[in-house]
């Protein structure tokens, strides 16, 4: 557990995210100085969907990252735990199945899935280790998970540069472009408290993944986790 989500409950969470829904997508862009959207297309060759396959896409927010998983043809799952994100998805895209779940408690069968992804969502949720079993509890066997999240630049400068940015310009940005830059300040702790990658990859071997590989992003600033569900051909 990190030690953000130690300082909120989860509907203190949940209602954090409701106030951002609107913007989120806008503030992400501006925050990130656009390299979400390099992200995201990384997530979305990683997971490799195709046609046919089931989907769930964990803290898909307002379903930004769910849309190219339907254009790939498979069936998506958008599932977020914020239902202000949820209202703003079905708005934006009422062609998505949005589903407000919590991804501790996933309200999905077993097996039921090929593939499960959650970008920039797991460092939120209240028992990640928890939420790392149902991941894989409504997995198939020998399907994929992929997880996109913030992590530890391996170059000390820029680690340096990264965490002032987080800590003192992040902030700022986000008073200009967000509904709730408090929301903002909390995520960069949050972010500041997070396990680097091999510590990230050895939480997922305790969850009970295996084939787990990593590959940084941005220098490290992401880190894109991928594993497999044990027991397929």
């Amino acid at each position: 557990m990190n030690r953000a989500s130690l300082d909120k409950q989860p509907h203190e969470v949940a209602a954090m995210f409701d106030d951002v829904a609107e913007r989120y997508d806008l503030t992400n862009d501006v925050l990130s100085l656009g390299q979400d959207r390099y992200w995201r297309r990384a997530v979305r060759h990683a997971v490799a969907a195709r046609p046919g396959e089931r989907v769930l896409d964990l803290a898909a927010g307002t379903g930004t990252s769910s849309e190219p998983f339907r254009a790939a043809g498979a069936s998506v799952v958008p599932c977020d735990f914020s239902l202000g994100m949820v209202q703003a998805g079905k708005r934006r895209r009422p062609h998505l199945p949005f589903v407000v779940g919590d991804a501790t408690n996933l309200p999905f069968a077993d097996a039921s899935f090929d593939a499960v992804t959650i970008s920039f969502g797991l460092r939120n949720v209240h028992d990640p280790d928890l939420a790392l079993r149902e991941m894989l509890r409504v997995t198939r066997p020998g399907g994929r998970f992929v997880l996109c999240e913030f992590s530890h630049p391996v170059w000390q400068p820029l680690r340096v540069v990264y965490v002032e940015y987080l800590m003192r310009a992040l902030p700022g940005v986000a008073r200009r472009v967000s509904s709730n830059p408090e929301a903002y300040v909390y995520l960069a702790e949050s972010i500041r408290a997070w396990p680097d990658q091999a510590g990230m990859a050895a939480r997922l071997q305790q969850a009970g993944w295996s084939g787990i590989r990593w590959r940084n992003l941005t220098g490290g600033i992401v880190a894109l986790h991928h594993a497999v569900r044990p027991g397929g051909r």
